[in-house]
C-alpha cells in the first residue's frame, strides 16, 4: 500500500470538472499538499496507507470555495451604513471612518476576523482589496486562508498613502516583501474608474503586462457612476478602460451592474471577467449583474461577498444561492444558471479570473488539495435527490464542517483547527472588541454632523 498523509472519505464528492460531475462514496487522497487520487471508496483502502483518514459518510466534498471580491478588514465595519445608497453610505459613512481609524492593527485584526468567518464558511481563497496589503496577507495565512491581495491605488490621499505613487510603491514592496510565499498571490486594484485618472490607470494597465499580474476593479458598480464618466469622460467606464488598455483577460470587473449588450459582448471578447457581489449590490440598491447574458456569452462569472459592511455576511454559498435565483429572475428563464454552474462560478471561475485555474477550484489530480466538506445528513437537507442544487439551495454555511487548504485541515468539525487550536477563535475576537468601541464612538459624532446637515 501507498503511505500518503490524508485519504478524505465522502458520501459524495462534486469535482467541478468534468461539469456537473457527482461522484458517489468517492475518496481523495491528498500528499504533499496536492491530490494524487480520486477513487472509490473501497479502492482507496487497498491502495493507500493515509497517516490521516478522514470519513465523512453523510458529507458532499467540493473544491475549496473562492471569494473573488472582497474587503475583509471592513468586517469592523460590518453594518455601519445600512440602509443607505452607496455615494452615501461611501461618503457618510466608510470614509469619514476609514479617515479616522484604519491603520496596519485595524486591517490586521479585522481581516483576522474576516478570515475566521469565512473559514467557517467553506472559502478557501478570498480576493482582497484594501490598505495595508501586507498586514491583510499575513492575517489571512495566520488562520491558513490562501490570499489574494490587492495592490490598492487611488488618487487622493489616505491614512495609508498620500498619492497613487505611493500607493503603487508601498502595494509592490508588499509584494515583494511576500514572493516567496506560494499561498500569497497580488492583483493590481485600482479602485474604481471614478477614483483613479486617466494616467494612473495606464500605468497600472503597463505593470500588468510587466508584472503578469490581474486587475481587479470595481466596474460599473451603479448608473450614477456611468452618468458620471459620460459627463466628465464622454465615455461609459468600461468604453474608457478600454481605450486605456485595461479590458483584458486580466481583467476582474466587480459589480458590473449597469452593462450593455454590447458591453457583455466586449468582456467576452477580450476574455474579461465579472466578480458578482450580488448580496451586497441589493444592500446598496445598485442593481444586479445580468448574469445569464454574460454566460451565455461566455463571461466567465466568479462570485464575491464584497466586504461586511456592505453586506454584513461572508457566505460564499449564500451568495451563490442568491445569484442564481437573481439571474433567473432578471432572465426570466427558470433554465439560466442552474445549480452546477452556480459551483462553477464559487469555484473554477473565480481560479480562472485570479489566474490560478491550474493549482485550484477543482477536484482534480495534481491540484492543489482546497477542499470543503458540507453535511448533507440534517433534516433541513433531506431527503437528497439532486446533489448539487442541495449544497447551493438548502445548505449553508452553518453545514460547512470540514476545510482543508492545500491539504492542511483548517477546520475541522466547525473549529478552527491551524496553529492554535480552538482557542485562537477566541483571540480573534479579543482582538476584535476594542475597535467595536472606537467605532462606536466615531458613528456617534458621524450622526451628529449628518443630521445637523
Amino acid at each position: 500500500m501507498q503511505s500518503v498523509e490524508a485519504v478524505i472519505e465522502a458520501r459524495w464528492l462534486l469535482p467541478v470538472r468534468p461539469r456537473a460531475a457527482v461522484l458517489e462514496n468517492h475518496a481523495v487522497a491528498v500528499d504533499r499538499g496536492r491530490i494524487v487520487d480520486v477513487l472509490p471508496i473501497a479502492q482507496a483502502r487497498t491502495r493507500y496507507q493515509p497517516t490521516h483518514r478522514v470519513e465523512l459518510p453523510r458529507h458532499a466534498l467540493l473544491p475549496g470555495l473562492i471569494n473573488a471580491h472582497g474587503h475583509s478588514a471592513m468586517s469592523l465595519l460590518r453594518g455601519v451604513g445600512d440602509d443607505l445608497p452607496l455615494t452615501r453610505w461611501l461618503e457618510e459613512r466608510i470614509w469619514p471612518l476609514e479617515r479616522a481609524i484604519v491603520s496596519p492593527d485595524f486591517v490586521y485584526d479585522g481581516t483576522r476576523l474576516a478570515a475566521a468567518e469565512m473559514l467557517r464558511a467553506g472559502i478557501t481563497c478570498c480576493n482582497d482589496m484594501y490598505f495595508y496589503p501586507l498586514e491583510a496577507a499575513q492575517a489571512m495565512r495566520s488562520l491558513g486562508l490562501r490570499a489574494v491581495v490587492g495592490i490598492l491605488t487611488i488618487d487622493f490621499p489616505s491614512r495609508y498613502a498620500t498619492d497613487a505613487d505611493d500607493y503603487l510603491r508601498q502595494g509592490l514592496a508588499a509584494r515583494d516583501a511576500l514572493l516567496a510565499d506560494p499561498m500569497i498571490q497580488f492583483t493590481l486594484a485600482p479602485h474604481a474608474p471614478y477614483t483613479v485618472s486617466d494616467q494612473t490607470l495606464a500605468r497600472i494597465a503597463t505593470l500588468a503586462e510587466e508584472l503578469d499580474l490581474p486587475v481587479h476593479m470595481h466596474v460599473h458598480e451603479t448608473a450614477q457612476e456611468v452618468e458620471q464618466s459620460l459627463q466628465l469622460h464622454g465615455a461609459r467606464p468600461l468604453e474608457r478602460l478600454d481605450r486605456l488598455g485595461l479590458v483584458s483577460e486580466r481583467l476582474i470587473a466587480v459589480h458590473a451592474t449597469q452593462l450593455l449588450d454590447a458591453e457583455v459582448q466586449l468582456l467576452a471578447q477580450r476574455g474579461a471577467c465579472v466578480a458578482h457581489c450580488p448580496a451586497s449590490n441589493l444592500q446598496l440598491a445598485s442593481g444586479t449583474a445580468p448574469v445569464a447574458k454574460l454566460l451565455a456569452a461566455g463571461v466567465g462569472v466568479a462570485i464575491g461577498t464584497d466586504g461586511a459592511a456592505s453586506n454584513n455576511r461572508l457566505d460564499i454559498l449564500g451568495e451563490v444561492r442568491l445569484a442564481t435565483l437573481l439571474a433567473k429572475g432578471y432572465a426570466a428563464d427558470a433554465t439560466a444558471a442552474p445549480a452546477w454552474q452556480g459551483l462553477e462560478c464559487a469555484t473554477l471561475a473565480g481560479a480562472k479570473a485570479l489566474g490560478l485555474e491550474a493549482r485550484i477550484g477543482s477536484i482534480e489530480v495534481g491540484k492543489e488539495a482546497d477542499l470543503t466538506a458540507v453535511d448533507l445528513g440534517l433534516i433541513e437537507t433531506q431527503p437528497c435527490y439532486d446533489v448539487i442544487s442541495q449544497v447551493l439551495h438548502c445548505a449553508g454555511r452553518e453545514n460547512v464542517t470540514h476545510v482543508w487548504v492545500a491539504g492542511q485541515a483548517v477546520l475541522a468539525d466547525r473549529a478552527i483547527a491551524v496553529a492554535g487550536g480552538p482557542g485562537i477563535a477566541d483571540e480573534v475576537l479579543k482582538a476584535a472588541a476594542p475597535w467595536h468601541n472606537q467605532v462606536r464612538q466615531r458613528l456617534r459624532r458621524l450622526h451628529a454632523d449628518f443630521s445637523v446637515q
